[in-house]
C-alpha cells in the first residue's frame, strides 16, 4: 500500500498536481464496490468536487469488477474528473473494456487457484479456513525457517467447554439455557464474544454450530457450501452443495468427543418437534405472525421473539442473560400489530415529507437525465468518428492502396461501429417523472385495503406478505411506564411502489430491489414524533 501511494505521489509531482486527499481500502477485496475508501471518493466527486483528477497505481486498484469499474468511470466522467494511473496512463473507454475484462479473468483464475490450494490443505488434514472453537494453531517453522500453516491441536480449556455443551444438551438442557449459564459464568465464546443459542444449535444441514461440527469427532468436511456474490445487493451468499460433492477427511488426532455422546446429541436433535406440531425443530418455517423477525431491541440490537402465549420480548435478554441485555420489557402481539398498522396507514407517508421528497426526486431525475443525454452525445460522436475513419479507409482502397495494408484496421473500425450502434440502441432516456405529492393519498388507500385484506381468508397470506414488505424493522425501546415505545422504519422502495399504484413488494422481492429507509417514530397510541 505504501509503495503504491509513493508511486502515485511521484506521478502527481511529474504532472504538477497537488495531492489533496488519499483514499485507501486496506485489506479489502477489490471485487466489491462496498468499500469505505471508494465510496468516499465517489461521494466527494459528486457532492464536493474536492479534486480535479483521480490518480491510482493501476485501474484494478479502483475495482476488479467489470461492471463496477465501468460505473466508477461513468460517475467520474460525469463529474468531469479524469482518471490517471501509474501503469496505464490516462484512462479511456478502451481501458475500461480491455482492462476490466482482464481484471475479471484474473479474479476468476485467482479464485480457482485458491480453491485448489485450500482443497489440497484440507485433504492433508490441515485447516482450510478459520480456526474452529476448541482448537488452536500450532506455530512451527520448516527447515528453511518459513512458518508451517494450517496445523492445529486441541485447546484443552475450550475442548472442555465443547464437551460440557454437548453433555448438557444430550441431558435435556436447551441451547438457550446453556448459553445463559456460560454467559453468567463469564466463559468467553468463540472469538471472545458472548454465547447465544444459535451459536450452539447452529444449522444441522449446514454443519454449523457447536452441536453439528463433525471436526469434534475427527472428521473434516469440506465443500459442503459454495459461495457466490449476488450482483444486485453485492452481497456474498452461500448455497448447499449436493452431498456427493462433499470432501471428508479423517483426522483422528483432533477428536475430542466420543461416539456415544455424539450419537446422543444426534438422537435428541431428531426427536425435537415444534410445539403442537409434528414438524422437526430444524424444519420450522417463519414468520408465524405478521411482524415476526422484524422487531429489534433498542438496548442491544437483538431480535424480539415470542416469550409467552401472546407477547414478544428481547431474545438476547432471555437467551444470553442479563450480562448481555437487561431489557425484559414485553409487548402484546395484538397491541404491537395495532400500533404498527396504524402508523403504516396514517403516519408513515406524511404529506409534507412526501412533497419534500418529490422536489428532491425531481432534481435528481433531472441530473440523471442530463447525464444520460451527455453519455448518449459522447457515443454519437464516437460513432460519427468511427464511420468517418471507415469511410476514409474505403476511399484509400478505391484510390489504389492495397487492401492487405488496411484490412485489420477496416475490420477493427467496423467492429467498433457495430458496438457503438448497439450501445446507442440500448441507451434510453430516463422514464417520465412518476412521483407526485398526491401519492400519499394513494398510499393510505392502498395500505387500508391491505389491512382490510387481513380479515379475508382468501387474501390473508398475500396481504401479510405485502404489509411485511413495507417494513424494514421495528425497534422497541423500554419506557418507565412499562410498555415499550415503537420506532418504525419503513422500506422506501416498497412504500414508493405502493404509493404510485404498483403492486406491493413482498419481502422476497424487496431483497432484490435497491431501497432506502423511511422512518417514523411512535411514542404511544396517539402521538407521532
Amino acid at each position: 500500500m505504501e509503495d503504491q501511494i509513493r508511486a502515485c505521489r511521484a506521478l502527481a509531482t511529474r504532472q504538477g498536481y497537488d495531492v489533496g486527499e488519499i483514499y485507501t481500502d486496506r485489506a479489502t477485496s477489490g471485487a466489491s464496490l462496498m468499500r469505505q475508501g471508494i465510496q468516499s471518493l465517489l461521494h466527494d466527486a459528486r457532492q464536493t468536487q474536492a479534486f480535479d483528477v483521480v490518480l491510482a497505481h493501476a485501474l484494478d486498484r479502483l475495482s476488479r469488477s467489470q461492471s463496477d469499474i465501468a460505473s466508477i468511470y461513468q460517475q467520474l466522467q460525469f463529474a468531469r474528473i479524469p482518471i490517471e494511473t501509474v501503469t496505464e496512463g490516462t484512462i479511456e473507454e478502451m481501458h475500461i473494456g480491455l482492462k476490466g475484462t482482464m481484471n475479471a479473468l484474473f479474479l476468476k483464475d485467482l479464485a480457482k487457484k485458491t480453491r485448489e490450494g485450500l482443497r489440497g490443505r484440507a485433504l492433508a488434514g490441515k485447516s482450510a479456513g478459520g480456526l474452529t472453537y476448541g482448537y488452536r494453531a500450532i506455530r512451527a517453522l520448516d527447515a528453511e525457517g518459513e512458518r508451517i500453516r494450517g496445523d492445529r491441536e486441541i485447546h484443552p480449556e475450550e475442548a472442555a467447554v465443547v464437551v460440557r455443551i454437548l453433555e448438557a444438551y444430550a441431558a435435556g438442557r436447551s441451547p438457550k439455557k446453556i448459553a445463559e449459564r456460560l454467559n453468567a459464568e463469564g466463559v468467553p465464546g468463540p472469538r471472545g464474544g458472548t454465547w447465544g443459542a444459535s451459536t450452539i444449535h447452529g444449522n444441522l444441514q449446514r454443519g454449523t454450530g457447536i452441536l453439528n461440527n463433525e471436526l469434534y469427532i475427527g472428521k473434516q468436511v469440506r465443500n459442503r457450501l459454495s459461495f457466490a456474490k449476488d450482483p444486485m445487493p453485492g452481497k456474498r451468499v452461500s448455497r448447499m452443495n449436493p452431498e456427493g460433492e462433499w470432501e471428508v477427511t479423517e483426522i483422528p488426532e483432533l477428536r475430542m468427543v466420543d461416539d456415544d455422546l455424539w450419537q446422543a446429541v444426534r438422537s435428541r436433535q431428531g426427536t425435537l418437534v415444534c410445539a403442537g406440531t409434528s414438524v422437526p425443530v430444524r424444519d420450522r418455517r417463519r414468520p408465524k405472525f405478521l411482524f415476526s423477525g422484524l422487531m429489534r431491541c433498542a438496548c442491544c440490537g437483538g431480535g424480539f421473539a415470542k416469550v409467552s402465549q401472546d407477547a414478544f420480548g428481547c431474545s438476547q435478554a432471555r437467551n444470553k442473560g442479563r450480562a448481555v441485555c437487561t431489557n425484559m420489557t414485553t409487548i402484546k402481539r395484538v397491541d404491537l400489530e395495532r400500533r404498527v398498522l396504524k402508523a403504516l396507514e396514517h403516519h408513515l407517508m406524511d404529506p409534507g415529507l412526501v412533497e419534500e421528497f418529490c422536489r428532491e426526486y425531481a432534481a435528481e431525475r433531472n441530473r440523471l437525465q442530463a447525464a444520460s443525454l451527455a453519455g448518449r452525445s459522447a457515443l454519437e460522436q464516437q460513432l460519427a468518428r468511427a464511420r468517418a475513419d471507415h469511410g476514409k479507409l474505403e476511399d484509400a482502397i478505391v484510390a489504389g492502396v492495397p487492401a492487405e495494408q488496411v484490412k485489420d484496421r477496416v475490420i477493427a473500425l467496423d467492429a467498433r461501429r457495430r458496438n457503438l450502434e448497439a450501445e446507442l440502441a440500448e441507451t434510453t432516456a430516463p422514464s417520465p417523472l412518476r412521483y407526485h405529492p398526491a401519492m400519499a393519498v394513494t398510499y393510505r388507500e392502498r395500505v387500508g385495503a391491505l389491512i382490510r385484506g387481513l380479515g379475508d381468508d382468501n387474501g390473508l397470506e398475500a396481504a401479510k406478505d405485502a404489509l411485511r414488505g413495507l417494513v424494514e424493522r421495528i425497534v422497541l425501546t423500554p419506557e418507565t411506564d412499562g410498555g415499550p415505545s415503537i420506532d418504525l422504519h419503513g422500506a422506501l422502495a416498497a412504500l414508493l411502489q405502493l404509493a404510485t399504484g404498483g403492486e406491493a413488494l413482498s419481502r422476497a422481492e424487496k431483497a432484490t430491489t435497491p431501497h432506502g429507509n423511511a422512518r417514523q417514530v411512535t411514542d404511544n397510541d396517539d402521538e407521532i414524533v
